[in-house]
């Protein structure tokens, strides 16, 4: 396959970009969305790997230009920020699949070789979903209908911009 990688960790692009290419596939990076736009021609990538987090931008916000680049590109959204709301925000703009980090190529791999996300069903949680991860889901939420934009979705919530930056930078407890 012929694969994007789209994120702004040039590191860890480095370093699934090698993996990729280990496993017998061809990898290209982009750090930036004007970067990732400039790159897709039809027909050129099989799929594009995008972050959720493209610095101060949303990979969300990529997704439909992206299509409308090449509408046969199948987008896998990959995150350390997952959440239910951002899961389904990115499979309505158009991803193929979502898949939370960490993850590893031959992980990465086996999303887009699924049917898209009806092949790769969630499991409802066996316990009650705590305060804080409900909390933490409808930030992500609001968070992506303004486009990442902190400041935006500090208005909308109600709350200091600094507050909300610390509430995102801490990740919900896992259940």
């Amino acid at each position: 396959m012929r694969l994007l990688i789209v994120d702004d960790d040039v590191v860890f692009t480095r370093t699934l970009g090698r993996a990729l290419e280990r496993l017998g596939h061809v990898a290209t990076a982009a750090d930036t969305p004007a970067s990732a736009l400039s790159a897709v021609t039809p027909g050129h990538f099989d799929a594009a790997i995008v972050d959720l987090r493209l610095g101060e931008r949303s990979g969300l916000a990529l997704i439909e230009p992206l299509l409308a680049a090449d509408a046969n590109l199948r987008i896998l959204m990959l995150t350390g920020y997952a959440s239910i709301a951002t899961a389904i925000e990115a499979i309505k703009r158009g991803a193929f699949n979502y898949l939370p980090k960490p993850a590893t190529a031959r992980q990465i791999l086996a999303a887009l070789a699924q049917d898209g996300v009806a092949d790769n069903p969630v499991e409802p949680p066996g316990t009650p979903t705590s305060l804080r991860r409900l909390e933490w889901e409808h930030i992500q939420h609001v968070l992506a209908e303004h486009d990442g934009n902190v400041s935006a979705t500090a208005r909308a919530l109600g709350m200091h911009r600094r507050t909300l930056q610390r509430k995102l930078a801490k990740k919900p407890v896992a259940e």
